[in-house]
């Protein structure tokens, strides 16, 4: 009898289904619904997963509507054959272009990896910056605290003027505009990040004015004073020697549009005062979906 209830319970344990027993089509569906990370990370469990997590049908849902567009960016010898996964990948990392939808160092857009959402920054090299030639005024700072490796420096100036426009087929999507800034002119000493205020004045003076407006009509204004009196916001943070993104506003991009094209500001033109000691970085363009992970990572106003 015991004899018998061991054989009993020894068969039972054999055909007792595990997670290599199900079906790759299955395990499929279920990553329909997951995140790439997600989906890279059940890929090790075992050999279905890992087969699963492969199939262009699951890494098609990840990928925008217009990533072909994107391809353009690419050169052809890189994204011959590749599979929806590697092309996910591919698009996952900064591509450079420019206004004209060419490659070029002045303009970065990629595929945020959780959601699949298209991302692009703007360098300030490739915006008109009132007096940028005159070194009176303003110099260009190389930095690896840039994605472009350089920012503009602002050390006094009276007539304060930032303008920029971008064109690109975004995908259907709300959008979130940002400048990045910086108070203060930083540097490495002795291994160290210092920040130097020899030359910021004015900001806390009168507000700089913030635009945007598309192509189909939508705008956003808002004002924000780039140092104000209490230093703390209401994150904690510091705007003095912190890169700080200004959100300027949202636009919504519906698809039926080849192209969006986005223009954007930010001024402060009352010349009865001078302001200095600021550096400018880029402009952001995200998803609005993702503000709030770019705000625990950042200063996002």
């Amino acid at each position: 009898m015991g004899a018998s209830l061991s054989t009993l319970g020894t068969n039972a344990s054999t055909v007792n289904p595990g997670l290599g027993d199900i079906p790759e089509s299955c395990v499929a569906c279920v990553f329909l619904y997951l995140t790439p990370p997600e989906i890279c990370n059940l890929a090790r469990l075992n050999r279905a997963f890992r087969s699963a997590a492969s199939a262009d049908s699951v890494w098609e849902t990840k990928l925008p509507p217009n990533y072909k567009d994107l391809l353009h960016f690419v050169p052809p010898q890189s994204c011959h054959n590749l599979s929806k996964k590697d092309i996910f990948a591919l698009l996952s990392r900064p591509l450079p272009f420019d206004d004209a939808n060419k490659v070029s160092a002045l303009h970065e857009v990629w595929l945020e990896r959780v959601t699949g959402g298209v991302c692009m920054s703007i360098s300030a090299k490739a915006m008109a910056i009132t007096g940028i030639d005159d070194r009176r005024y303003w110099n260009w700072i190389p930095t690896e605290e840039s994605r472009f490796h350089t920012v503009a420096y602002l050390q006094q100036i009276w007539w304060f003027e930032v303008d920029g426009e971008v064109k690109f087929p975004l995908p259907a999507d709300i959008y979130t505009l940002c400048f990045r800034l910086h108070l203060g002119r930083f540097s490495k000493r002795l291994g160290r990040r210092v920040c130097s205020y020899e030359h910021t004045h004015g900001w806390d003076i009168k507000p700089v004015r913030f635009e945007l407006s598309t192509s189909d009509g939508q705008q956003a204004l808002c004002e924000y004073c780039l140092d104000e009196t209490e230093h703390d916001d209401a994150y904690g943070n510091h705007k003095r020697g912190c890169w700080v993104n200004y959100k300027v506003g949202e636009f919504v991009v519906s698809g039926s549009e080849p192209t969006t094209e986005v223009r954007f500001s930010m001024k402060q033109i009352d010349c009865t005062h001078s302001k200095g000691g600021l550096c400018v970085d880029s402009v952001f363009i995200i998803p609005s979906n993702l503000k709030e992970r770019k705000r625990r990572k950042g200063i996002l106003k």
